[in-house]
């Protein structure tokens, strides 16, 4: 029973999660690569171009993968590298909390991360892979018996 409730209470953790950073991603799809890699670039992210294509790669396609419980663990580190520069380029001088504060940003950021490689049994990644790897590790416990 709890295992079920666990399953859906990681998949509401990943649509909440994907949510936030896909609204941000449309922001940035909103102003293009030119607008946000300028944007980049005033607060001082190296490769401001190349930074906004991973940016918005991770916030649109990542959240669309996040939600569908695909490739967990690659968007949730792509989820952290977004976080750290949005935090080192634009929050960290705001302090943790306040206006412009890094709460947010650090919660999702390891939000992201847990999910990313906890997604559940709801998830893509355990429809393709994680019943291969129960039934291989299965198959060795029957083994060593």
């Amino acid at each position: 029973m709890f295992g079920r409730f666990k399953d859906v209470a990681l998949l509401l953790g990943r649509i909440g999660v994907a949510v936030v950073f896909l609204a941000h991603g449309l922001q940035k799809w909103n102003n293009g690569i030119d607008g946000t890699a300028k944007f980049f670039e005033m607060t001082g992210i190296p490769l401001p171009t190349v930074a906004a294509v991973f940016a918005m790669t991770v916030e649109i396609l990542g959240s669309l993968a996040f939600i569908a419980g695909f490739l967990l663990p690659l968007v949730g580190l792509g989820y952290v590298v977004i976080s750290v520069g949005a935090l080192l380029s634009v929050h960290i001088d705001n302090g943790l909390t306040g206006q412009g504060g890094y709460e947010l940003v650090l919660v999702l950021a390891l939000a992201g991360l847990a999910l990313g490689f906890n997604g559940g049994r709801l998830s893509l990644d355990h429809l393709l892979w994680g019943r291969k790897r129960a039934r291989q590790a299965e198959s060795a416990e029957l083994q060593t018996a």
